[in-house]
């Protein structure tokens, strides 16, 4: 397993530079920046800040090449997105109503009937998420099997330009953005088998995709609150995580029933915030804390900052 670490935001205050002297890498720094969509190419402020050469592996621009050179492709890709579509409308129906119930058993006093109750409503919602990552798993598995994007000619082409690219660099870089689309250009391309033994530093959306769930989740967006649901399946680097970058204002970590609920959620993963300045550093045996360090999500609705490697896989 290669050195990986999640980082949060890197906007207001930057560490990367810190991160990739920390993980012994000089460059050229391969970076996916697919997250960025249209904006993909606007590399020159990670270039200064890192002080070394970046190669932009350009992956959004690469598949909306392939989409114009392969319309039959590009139909088969834009069927298995309505079908995810349409499973996630589906999963956030059902979630919304057991969610609520949820919310009303914990509002309820304490008894040995409420508590036996809540977490058989609980179970149901966790049944839901589980459901929802196997419908993707199978989609995305019959996607596969239908079409076997690596041997299309299409897509093979991309792959070996871009194996060509990360051979000349010594580390890799996921950035933010977008979280659908990033993560689908990382599958796509199968980045995460031709990362190797080379070192990946991840933040924000990065982070995200690069950990064994991707949880979407704000408590307070302008459209309305919405329940946290479970998008997809990350690339599974850091085992035992769930990346919950921008938790100090996407999340009221001050709500500890709305921290409960998430935290058992995600269980018997470890829900850890990543926010300004913070990070872990995995190297397959241990674990560091980067800059102010991470926090974690406990089952009892808590909040609080990391300090060893146990905290991180134990329940």
């Amino acid at each position: 397993m290669s050195t990986v670490a999640l980082l949060g935001p890197q906007r207001h205050h930057p560490t990367l530079v810190d991160v990739f002297r920390r993980v012994g890498a000089s460059g050229p720094v391969a970076a996916v920046t697919a997250g960025w969509e249209e904006r993909e190419d606007e590399i020159d402020e990670l270039t200064e800040h890192l002080g070394c050469e970046v190669v932009n592996l350009r992956l959004h621009g690469r598949t909306e090449h392939i989409f114009q050179r392969d319309p039959e492709f590009l139909a088969g890709w834009q069927e298995r997105r309505a079908q995810i579509r349409d499973g996630r409308n589906l999963y956030r129906s059902r979630l919304h109503h057991a969610m609520e119930a949820v919310r009303g058993l914990a509002a309820r006093p304490e008894s040995e009937l409420v508590a036996a109750e809540l977490a058989d409503a609980l179970e149901t919602v966790r049944d839901l998420d589980a459901r929802h990552v196997a419908y993707v798993d199978g989609v995305q598995a019959e996607f596969a099997e239908r079409w076997k994007p690596q041997e299309r000619e299409s897509v093979a082409l991309q792959i070996e330009r871009i194996a060509e690219l990360m051979d000349d660099c010594d580390s890799v870089a996921f950035a933010g953005g977008h979280v659908g689309v990033l993560r689908n250009r990382l599958r796509l391309f199968g980045i995460a088998e031709l990362i190797g033994e080379r070192p990946l530093v991840a933040w924000s959306a990065g982070a995200m995709c690069v950990t064994d769930r991707i949880f979407i989740f704000h408590d307070s967006p302008p459209q309305g609150g919405r329940d946290p649901i479970v998008l997809d399946r990350g690339l599974g680097l850091c085992p035992g995580v769930v990346a919950l970058p921008h938790a100090a204002r996407r999340l009221r970590l001050d709500d500890a029933r709305r921290v409960a609920l998430l935290a058992q959620r995600i269980a018997p993963r470890a829900g850890v915030a990543l926010d300004d300045a913070s990070g872990l550093l995995f190297d397959g045996s241990g674990i560091e804390l980067l800059g102010a360090g991470a926090r974690r999500l406990l089952l009892d609705g808590s909040v609080r900052e990391m300090t060893r490697f146990e905290e991180t896989v134990e329940c």
